[in-house]
């Protein structure tokens, strides 16, 4: 302590106290994650997710609580729009719930709902061509044809 700081402290008869080091100070273990091997990742990351969106509401609805009954108490302004901002992110938040869940169910449905149908394919070339590619069976003859014709239409010349 500063000199100024002692002659302070004896003028209010505060005893000088231990001062305090930064390893007095014990650092919180971090909350173990449950994992659960049988179940795939997205599942995991769902539960995780819902389970925190769940905990930022509880804790915004009693912040809520807590800013209402200081804004009744001081009638001030300014208390009532931090308590209306803090009300929109609350449901901020449980729209991101909401949300959530409709991602989930899209990649779950994605697999099943793929559509594998091709419509309007579209071939560019001579009908002679065409004809050809149909009646075309795969020989080692023809895919060396394809290759060439390949090359060609790409700008190489074979050597």
């Amino acid at each position: 302590m500063s000199k100024l700081e002692d002659s302070v402290n004896e003028i209010l008869g505060i005893e000088k106290k231990n001062e305090v080091s930064v390893t007095d100070f014990v650092q919180p273990a971090p909350v173990p994650r449950k994992i659960d091997e049988d179940k795939p990742h997205v599942d995991q990351d769902y539960e995780n997710s819902r389970e925190n969106y769940y905990n930022l509401i509880d804790k915004g609805n009693q912040a809520i609580e807590g800013i209402l009954d200081i804004a009744k108490e001081g009638q001030h302004p300014r208390a009532y729009e931090v308590a209306g901002q803090l009300i929109g992110q609350v449901a901020q938040t449980v729209d991101k719930l909401q949300d959530l869940q409709k991602k989930l169910k899209d990649l779950k449905e994605l697999p099943k709902t793929a559509d594998t149908k091709i419509q309007n394919a579209l071939f560019v070339g001579s009908t002679a061509e065409l004809q050809k590619m149909l009646n075309r069976k795969e020989t080692p003859e023809a895919r060396e044809e394809k290759k060439i014709e390949n090359e060609i239409i790409e700008g190489k010349t074979k050597d």
